[in-house]
């Protein structure tokens, strides 16, 4: 548990896009405004970024809850202001926040 009450980690299950098997990692995250957001260390080159990238239909666990969402790419070039909030969350949180965004918006 990380100092403002957030779990240290989210799980993330994405579909495989060679595959089609559900493939989950542990990965660090923040919150904020009823979305979720994970940042890629190595950018596109990531599996679990190209997985989404083929199918945006991903579930995650955060603590004891579970959900459905849908994940899409922050591009900072095209969204400056809310990359550099989810860096800036990333680096309060974790010291770290350098990479490629993904948002993860839970589905109703």
């Amino acid at each position: 548990m990380s100092a403002d009450g957030e779990p240290e980690f989210l799980y993330l299950t994405t579909t495989g896009r060679r595959t089609g098997l559900a493939r989950e990692i542990e990965i660090w995250f923040t919150a904020a405004n009823g979305r979720y957001y994970i940042v890629a260390e190595h950018g596109p080159r990531a599996r679990w970024v190209q997985n989404v990238m083929a199918d945006d239909r991903v579930r995650v666990r955060v603590g004891p809850e579970a959900f459905a969402a849908r994940a899409r790419l922050v591009e900072a070039t095209d969204e400056p202001a809310l990359a550099r909030r989810v860096r800036k969350r990333s680096e309060d949180k974790y010291g770290w926040g350098d990479g490629l965004i993904v948002e993860l918006t839970p589905e109703p």
